[in-house]
């Protein structure tokens, strides 16, 4: 067995505050979900409908921006509470970064952090070389599928409903889609889905650019290079340029693909990370670095 990320941050910190945002994002994913399936396991309609459109106590309307803006492609004009819900949503995310969505509201997260943890379980190495811009593709396409059929051809397929689906509904192909989604996190690619090709992800990513809640490596020169928080991030291309101040970068991640899942700030036994609200500064590199002179002492 591999050692697990964050094993040392436990030992330092303790279980509890090793863990603390990944159980928060737990409950938080298990709340929405349970607030969703209420009605239709014990008839308690707090929430009616599901993540595409639903009415919060029979006042408050939630629209999936992505699937308004696949109904649009398909030349069908929302209602006014679509478009309102839509419009709530959209200020939401734009305030708290686009990726929250994936990694503390969207189900089928836990399937895939599932399968990231126990691809590290077993030692898993390497896989599939997809680029991460696949999913802006796919998301293209699904656009362009809607316009051609005239309908929001993709939420027919989307693991994420088919997951409400097969909760709701019971046994059937919804699971076999969010089968395949393990199984190709786990043995094909990892971060297969939610890191290649999840057009909904790659949607939300575009919210990103413009929030200002940040993860920051606020204790950066703090870093021992364990690696960990590379091996926990579903994006871990995000990390290195405020981690290393690459180009003399700020410590703020600024990545819009970056989820906000806490993970790094969780496995860091030198507290390396924190959220924080800002862009940050870029930083000047040090006349001599840019001159290609290293003064003797410093690597």
């Amino acid at each position: 067995m591999s050692r697990m990320p964050g094993t040392d941050a436990a030992a330092a910190r303790g279980w509890l505050a090793a863990h603390k945002w990944l159980l928060a994002r737990r409950v938080s994913q298990l709340g929405i979900l349970t607030l969703f399936l209420l009605g239709p396991w014990v008839g308690l309609w707090i929430v009616k409908g599901n993540l595409n459109f639903s009415y919060t106590l029979n006042f408050l309307p939630l629209t999936d921006p992505y699937v308004l803006l696949q109904s649009l492609a398909a030349q069908r004009i929302p209602a006014t509470r679509a478009l309102t819900g839509a419009g709530i949503v959209l200020a939401f995310y734009l305030l708290v970064s686009g990726r929250v969505y994936c990694s503390w509201v969207c189900p089928l997260n836990m399937v895939t952090d599932a399968a990231a943890w126990l691809r590290t379980r077993l030692g898993i190495k390497g896989g599939a070389q997809i680029s991460r811009r696949a999913r802006y593709w796919i998301l293209a396409m699904t656009l362009v599928l809607a316009g051609v059929t005239g309908t929001i051809a993709w939420e027919l397929v989307n693991p994420v409903s088919m997951l409400h689906r097969g909760l709701i509904f019971g046994v059937g192909a919804a699971w076999a889609v969010v089968l395949a989604v393990f199984l190709l996190d786990l043995f094909v690619m990892k971060n297969g889905w939610c890191g290649h090709l999840c057009p909904v992800g790659a949607f939300y990513g575009l919210l990103g650019h413009v929030s200002p809640l940040r993860v920051s490596a606020v204790q950066r020169s703090q870093c021992n290079d364990c690696m960990d928080c590379f091996e926990v991030c579903p994006e871990p291309q995000v990390i290195r340029p405020a981690l290393k101040a690459v180009g003399g970068a700020s410590p703020v991640i600024l990545a819009a693909n970056c989820t906000n899942c806490g993970r790094c700030i969780d496995v860091c036994s030198k507290q390396v990370f924190a959220f924080g609200l800002g862009r940050g500064e870029r930083q000047k590199p040090a006349p001599e670095v840019v001159a290609g002179v290293v003064p003797a002492g410093k690597s």
